[in-house]
């Protein structure tokens, strides 16, 4: 049998991040096996270690890249609304909707990692990458809250952030009962006012 390619080497390590970055959202990372994982990219299980030492090596790279997407559609939607308040809006209405609660596999890693993750050992990589990648979110909404304050707008962006997350772990948890929209209501209702108030404040 042949040798792959480099090439053919990379997009298969390339499948393979993307493929885990999904199914650890969706599934936890304990609720995925290495085994499950290649058998959904179309690869033999074996081949899983000339790519990766070890499956916690790979939660964390898989973290680290659902951050890194998460971090780029929040910029992203900062960019399109230059005002304050309706960049925060757009993020909180995107990440409270109905799309954000049926779709862990490509949404925020906060709400579809946080307890898998606070149930890791302390040396795992994932913890490290999963707190880089709440610093990297909670920067950009610190950077949208304008109040002139420095510890304000830290204190804000972690209420929303905290909001949000919390809403939509309950929104999914709920699932299937009206309680489930009505968590994601309540936290918009919660969210919007506080863009105007902090966009009001010097």
């Amino acid at each position: 049998m042949s040798r792959v390619s480099r090439q053919q080497a990379e997009l298969n390590r390339t499948a393979i991040e993307d493929t885990s970055s999904r199914l650890f959202r969706e599934k936890g990372i304990t609720g995925v096996s290495v085994a499950d994982l290649m058998a959904a990219v179309g690869l033999t299980h074996g081949g899983f270690y000339g790519h990766f030492e070890s499956k916690d090596a790979l939660a964390a790279i898989a973290c680290a890249k659902a951050f890194e997407q998460s971090t780029a559609k929040w910029n992203k939607r900062v960019s399109e609304h230059p005002d304050r308040a309706a960049a925060l809006a757009s993020i909180v209405d995107n990440y409270l909707s109905i799309k954000s609660r049926n779709g862990a596999g490509t949404g925020c890693p906060l709400s579809a990692l946080a307890i898998d993750v606070a149930r890791e050992p302390a040396d795992k990589p994932v913890r490290e990458a999963f707190l880089a990648g709440v610093n990297n979110l909670l920067e950009v909404l610190v950077g949208i809250q304008g109040t002139g304050d420095d510890t304000r707008d830290r204190t804000l962006a972690l209420g929303q952030l905290s909001t949000m997350v919390g809403g939509l772990v309950l929104a999914r948890a709920t699932r299937g009962d009206k309680i489930s929209d009505e968590f994601l209501a309540a936290a918009r209702e919660q969210l919007i006012p506080t863009t105007g108030a902090s966009e009001k404040q010097p």
